[in-house]
């Protein structure tokens, strides 16, 4: 009778067990399954996308916001010179007349040059 009470036990550890299997490997197939649903969400913009002219702006039309959100190292202090300095001399003839407005310098001008236009 002990072995009838042994091997019912052995039986309820084995089917316990096989039974934590299929739920393990059902929860690493949605996880797996989670992962390869939201990689293309992660997808981000070309890095030439700024060459492309996605991402460019205009110093001569765009507002102080879309100027201090396009521009790197720009806030919207600084974008709201531009559109000062702009609004007192008419619109920029160069690129480099950037330099012209007060708080922007040479290398500020030259890490945005493949962000802004005329």
């Amino acid at each position: 009778m002990t072995s009838g009470i042994k091997a019912f036990s052995l039986s309820l550890v084995l089917a316990g067990l096989l039974g934590c299997v299929p739920a393990y490997a059902a929860g690493e197939k949605a996880s797996s399954a989670q992962a390869s649903i939201s990689s293309p969400q992660l997808k981000t913009a070309p890095a030439n996308a700024i060459e492309q002219g996605e991402g460019t702006v205009s110093i001569n039309s765009a507002s102080a916001e879309e100027l201090a959100q396009k521009m790197n190292g720009v806030g919207l202090k600084k974008a709201q010179a531009i559109v000062s300095y702009r609004d007192e001399f008419g619109p920029f003839k160069t690129l480099e007349q950037l330099q012209e407005v007060p708080g922007i310098g040479a290398s500020l001008v030259e890490r945005n040059l493949a962000r802004i236009k005329l």
